[in-house]
């Protein structure tokens, strides 16, 4: 008598049933993954000016003149914000003397986060698609953690 090989339509069925469930759990925990690359994104650009804004103070003790023009303004800017990318453009309204606020806010795949940086080195989360906001660091997970 032939032996017959192969799978039966139970084993392949079961194989499906395996693949959707991980499927399922995997792709929503990648997209976090890759929504949280693209948050260092804008915490890193917002500490970068900072560090920018603070080396301006120390030579002329006032943040005002740093750009020139609006913080960051492209030209003559001795603090220039960070390029905008595709998913966050920067903005600092005009510094005074001793203040200074740069922004992120998300556009794109990133829209509804925002994050900004002062003087004080206070970091804040002024919006998030999961509905987390923070005065005091920069929400980086759906959990609400910094």
């Amino acid at each position: 008598m032939r032996q017959h090989r192969g799978f039966t339509l139970i084993e392949l069925l079961i194989v499906v049933a395996i693949i959707g469930i991980l499927s399922a759990i995997a792709v929503p925990a990648y997209g976090d993954y890759v929504r949280r690359a693209k948050i260092t994104e804008a915490t890193s650009a917002l500490a970068d000016m900072r560090l920018k804004m603070e080396q301006y103070f120390q030579d002329n003790r006032s943040y005002a003149n740093a750009a020139a023009m609006p913080c960051g303004a492209v030209g003559t800017s001795i603090a220039p914000l960070p390029a905008e990318t595709v998913n966050f453009v920067f903005t600092c309204p005009g510094p005074t003397a001793t203040t200074f606020v740069v922004t992120a806010t998300g556009q794109a795949s990133m829209a509804n986060f925002v994050y900004t940086i002062d003087e004080t080195g206070s970091r804040r989360t002024g919006n998030t698609p999961w509905g987390v906001t923070s005065a005091t660091c920069w929400v980086t997970k759906r959990d609400g953690s910094c």
